[in-house]
């Protein structure tokens, strides 16, 4: 046994040290993505498309006068499967009308990836880099000491439009820290409303039912709220001090939290609508991450009644109520909309948990916990009824939103950028993907890329009971080579093929070596979320 253990990692560590070829412009045989700088993640090109899209940009501003809107609806903890436009909906017990319309509406991206957890995706959306190079390569829990401040000399997606003439707006939820320098008004936004936590970290101070330990007895309810942080609805404002909108009371008071912050982000796109200033909203929605509670008005209201259900029921008529205000206000064909979530479903709280039809779970590397849904709507540019399995990363929306912002100049030169500008991909009537690749990461383990069709996997995590994906796991490397999956043919990640049937072996592990090289001169930040 520990002789075949050696014998694994030795041929890992070959594979790994194989030379890139960074002298060529393409890393692999496999790779026709050009690098244009080092700083930046190699990209394809097609001229054709990148011209079409930018004759529809040009247009939109001649008849508009105007950059366009641009509005991210994210939900927390939503499966892939959950929305009825990618196999769940009414057939899982929660119809959801409103994603489906926009969907067919719009363009369906069937390859979005996210990060496996919640702040990792969140600050990679909003700076246009992986947590691994920022630090916030974890949740920020209640009890944790961040040693310096991890927003410290990033540039957000919402600062660099702020600066190009932007109304910059979040609503919702914001884990990303909730320390002075870290909120979302410190970092770039004009206007917050909402939480800095997550639900389960609000409830479990209030839910006897469910957490007696806590709530009931004085003593760990006393620490619990010290070590616990903001647990309240705030409000903040660029250059002033935050203050409560409302105080968390009770689990009856809370299921209401997302209809207020609904109505907050809708009043703001009335008011926006009639000014001079184009906005950036990023919406964040608390639900459906557990603990599930839905508000009075949706409660049975799934075929499933069960609260988890009932409140994607909830959320997808809050999409529509919110996108709906944009027609109300007559800036439909001025907004850019992305709807996604921000990781796959969290099935250690099953049954408050949603569905993935692919292997694994919130927290892994595998296609349940990155793959998510990834739907584009701008009314009368984004052709309807587009469909695309091309590779879209969220860190994309961070070059891609910048972009629609005529601010591609201000796009930091200092740092390395994961993200990608998708704008031609997205917007052309029939256009790819200008990503080549997605490198998975779990917190500071780069464990796997997708590249095309094809999958490796160097490091993978393993549930020890069902169910437990983040809770009863192990992290463990691969054996005698990386696994490599056909997720064409094998989308579940059952049957590595890399010696049988894969000619790529060789250059994927290149490209993971490629990946590794660019933290050499442009090293990590050292925040205190390593462990």
């Amino acid at each position: 046994m520990h002789r075949s253990k050696l014998g694994a990692g030795v041929a890992l560590a070959a594979l790994l040290a194989l030379n890139p070829g960074s002298s060529s412009a393409q890393t692999s045989a496999l790779s026709a993505a050009v690098r244009i700088n080092d700083y930046s993640e190699p990209t394809l090109s097609f001229p054709e498309q990148e011209r079409d899209a930018q004759r529809k940009l040009d247009a939109n501003f001649a008849r508009t006068k105007k950059r366009p809107n641009i509005l991210w609806l994210v939900v927390d903890d939503m499966g892939y499967g959950d929305p009825g436009c990618y196999g769940g909906g009414e057939a899982i017990g929660a119809a959801t009308p409103n994603m489906d319309r926009l969907a067919r509406e719009g363009l369906k991206l069937t390859s979005t990836y996210s990060q496996p957890t919640c702040t990792p995706t969140r600050s990679a959306m909003m700076l246009g880099r992986l947590p691994a190079r920022t630090g916030l390569t974890r949740p920020i829990l209640a009890g944790d000491t961040v040693r310096v401040n991890p927003w410290d000399g990033e540039t957000s997606v919402a600062k660099v439009l702020a600066d190009a003439g932007y109304h910059t707006v979040l609503t919702g939820k914001w884990h990303t820290g909730e320390l002075k320098g870290m909120r979302p008004f410190d970092v770039g936004f004009d206007e917050f409303q909402g939480y800095y936590a997550s639900q389960k970290e609000l409830t479990q101070q209030v839910d006897a039912r469910r957490y007696p330990d806590l709530v009931l007895d004085p003593d760990m309810a006393g620490r619990i709220k010290a070590a616990g942080g903001k647990v309240d609805m705030y409000y903040g404002r660029k250059g002033e001090e935050e203050t409560v909108v409302e105080k968390t009371t009770s689990v009856e008071q809370f299921a209401e939290a997302d209809q207020t912050l609904a109505k907050f982000t809708i009043d703001r796109i009335k008011a926006d609508a009639k000014g001079d200033k184009p906005f950036f909203i990023a919406h964040n929605f608390m639900r459906v991450h557990a603990d599930n509670h839905p508000s009075k008005a949706f409660r049975g209201k799934s075929t499933a009644k069960y609260q988890y259900k009932d409140n994607v029921v909830e959320v997808d008529a809050l999409i529509g109520q919110i996108v709906g205000a944009l027609d109300e206000a007559g800036i439909a064909d001025n907004t850019f909309v992305f709807i996604t979530s921000d990781n796959g479903p969290q099935l250690d709280a099953w049954p408050d948990g949603g569905y993935t039809p692919f292997r694994g779970a919130k927290g892994s590397p595998w296609e349940g916990a990155v793959r998510v849904p990834g739907i584009a709507y701008w009314k009368g540019v984004i052709k309807p009824g587009r469909e695309s399995s091309g590779l879209f990363d969220l860190m994309d929306l961070f070059n891609t939103s910048v972009r629609l912002g005529g601010a591609l100049d201000r796009i930091p030169s200092d740092r390395y950028i994961d993200g990608i500008d998708q704008t031609s991909f997205l917007l052309a009537d029939e256009g790819k993907s200008n990503r080549e690749k997605v490198f998975i990461w779990v917190e500071r383990n780069l464990a796997a890329v997708r590249m095309y069709g094809y999958k490796i996997m160097t490091k993978v995590v393993q549930e020890q009971a069902q169910w437990l994906n983040i809770d009863m796991t192990t992290v463990s490397n691969v054996g005698l080579a990386p696994w490599l999956f056909n997720l064409y043919i094998d989308p579940k990640e059952q049957y590595p093929v890399g010696h049988r049937m894969n000619a790529w072996l060789a250059s994927m592990v290149a490209e993971l070596k490629a990946e590794q090289e660019t933290f050499k001169k442009y090293p990590p930040k050292e925040v205190g979320l390593e462990q």
